[in-house]
């Protein structure tokens, strides 16, 4: 596993946190600095991971306008704050970081979905990733 991708399961953690103590975008930081605080976090996998919770919490009206357009007979608050916290680290990563390709943005998704989430977020997760990808990224949506 990469540091990325070490880096995306400490934002979700993270946004998990944040949102469970309420969702105010100005804690979102100090709480993922509370969680480099009390876990071992490596100082390799902090940046980036600090780079998406501060996307998430910068752009959040706009993330989550992207997800409920994308999501079929859901709303946003009927959905686990798990599944909702990777839709938005994989919805925000998709739409802000250039160097990250869209299909790796669902993959990398679809595995944090698997270990955090339901039986059934993945299958999920990709679905909606997809269709946020087909909006903000649609030179991508050629299968891989």
């Amino acid at each position: 596993m990469n540091n990325r991708s070490r880096a995306r399961g400490w934002a979700l953690q993270a946004l998990y946190a944040w949102e469970q103590r309420g969702g105010d975008v100005s804690q979102a930081i100090p709480v993922l600095h509370g969680l480099f605080e009390n876990l071992r976090v490596s100082p390799a996998n902090r940046p980036y991971s600090e780079v998406l919770v501060r996307l998430v919490a910068t752009n959040l009206p706009k993330i989550d306008r992207a997800i409920v357009e994308s999501l079929t007979n859901w709303r946003m608050e009927r959905l686990s704050v798990i599944d909702r916290a990777i839709l938005r680290l994989g919805t925000a990563e998709m739409m802000f970081v250039d160097d990250v390709p869209a299909r790796t943005v669902i993959r990398e998704a679809m595995q944090l979905a698997e270990k955090y989430g339901t039986h059934e977020s993945a299958r999920f997760v990709n679905g909606v990733l997809d269709a946020v990808m087909r909006r903000v990224a649609p030179g991508e949506s050629a299968p891989a």
